[in-house]
């Protein structure tokens, strides 16, 4: 063997160490590159996903805007109500104001009237019971002077129930 065939040999060698560690770069490149392709298809179901929520989203918000369109509805027809017993509330407060004017003035000089009479009739009647409760006094007082002349006791001055003292 020629020193041309050993180098032939060495550089071959080196040759095939260089493929075998370039086969073993591109196995790994190979593998990132189908891990890539996962993760972009991971990516892509994700993104789908997403696309999913925002039209569910959408709907939603659709939907809302129909109930606040129905609200707005409703409210329009509260505002008008609303518009209505205000008017209600003016004519009532008319009406009240009229009926005092025509009515109350009469109506408060009945009621002061009867006021007056019932006030009348409790002093007839309290003077009535005051009248015969000092009359009764009186009476029990001359009894009880003529009881004590006829014991022979005269009577103590200031006693007026048959006690002694005051109070």
């Amino acid at each position: 063997m020629s020193g041309g065939a050993v180098a032939g040999l060495i550089a071959s060698g080196a040759f095939a160490v260089l493929a075998l560690f370039g086969c073993f770069v591109l196995l790994k490149l190979g593998k990132i590159f189908d891990e890539a392709a996962a993760r972009v298809r991971q990516t892509g179901v994700a993104i789908d996903e997403g696309t999913a929520r925002v039209r569910q989203a959408g709907a939603t918000v659709d939907e809302v805007n129909v109930a606040l369109a129905h609200v707005n509805k409703e409210l329009d027809r509260v505002d008008a109500i609303t518009a209505n017993v205000q008017s209600i509330t003016t004519n009532v407060s008319s009406l009240t104001s009229l009926f005092a004017a025509t009515l109350g003035g009469p109506m408060v000089r009945v009621a002061a009237f009867s006021y007056g009479v019932r006030q009348a009739a409790a002093k007839r009647t309290r003077s009535e019971v005051e009248s015969r409760v000092k009359s009764q006094m009186k009476a029990d007082k001359a009894a009880r002077r003529t009881v004590a002349e006829d014991a022979g006791l005269t009577p103590v001055a200031g006693a007026t129930d048959g006690r002694r003292g005051g109070r």
